[in-house]
């Protein structure tokens, strides 16, 4: 039996909710309260403090309805420069809807999104814009992370959450075939410590 995408299941799941009378603003509720990975707010304050260094983006494959109700619950949108994610809207049942963020042929990531098409693209942009990054840091967890992880650089740094997914999967890389330095965390307040130690080498 093939598992069904977890995008078209959501997709099923945001119907039958609907149907039981579920309304937007039940879900966006649900979403602001929502509790975060052990040591996120620390590092929210850490990276808000020292925005000018760093430059945020956000790629998620929930949807843009929950992740920017999470964020705006936390007063934590500005930090961001672009959210990527599935689009939602209410449709005319009153209904919360979700669809694929895009199409692409990386044969790793699922067919709604493909986060390192996302990440070298927005890369890509920004250097048309004359934005040149020192190195990117990648925080993730899910199997769909390792994507991007992938394509970092020596230099750059990936962040997996310990015993998940993305760290699974580079742990399975022959050696010397993953070229970024690998940071594994428990909690985030271990990735805010990285990101100290450079703030206070600078």
């Amino acid at each position: 039996m093939t598992a069904t995408p977890y995008n078209r299941h959501m997709q099923r799941v945001l119907a039958w909710l609907g149907e039981q009378g579920v309304r937007p603003s039940d879900l966006r509720a649900t979403y602001e309260s929502l509790p975060l990975s052990p040591g996120v707010p620390n590092l929210l304050k850490f990276l808000s403090k020292h925005r000018r260094l760093f430059e945020l983006i956000l790629i998620s494959d929930a949807n843009v309805f929950g992740v920017e109700a999470k964020l705006r619950a936390m007063g934590a949108r500005s930090l961001f420069r672009k959210v990527f994610s599935n689009p939602a809207g209410v449709d005319g049942r009153g209904f919360l809807t979700l669809g694929p963020f895009h199409s692409h042929r990386c044969p790793r990531c699922p067919a709604n999104m493909c986060k390192g098409k996302i990440l070298r693209e927005y890369l890509e942009q920004r250097a048309g814009e004359d934005v040149e990054f020192q190195r990117v840091f990648y925080v993730g967890d899910g199997a769909n992370d390792f994507c991007p992880a992938e394509g970092l650089r020596p230099g750059d740094v990936a962040f997996p959450r310990k015993g998940y997914p993305m760290h699974r999967l580079i742990l399975q890389e022959p050696p010397g075939t993953f070229q970024a330095t690998v940071v594994p965390w428990e909690s985030a307040l271990e990735v805010e410590r990285s990101l100290q130690e450079l703030v206070q080498g600078k």
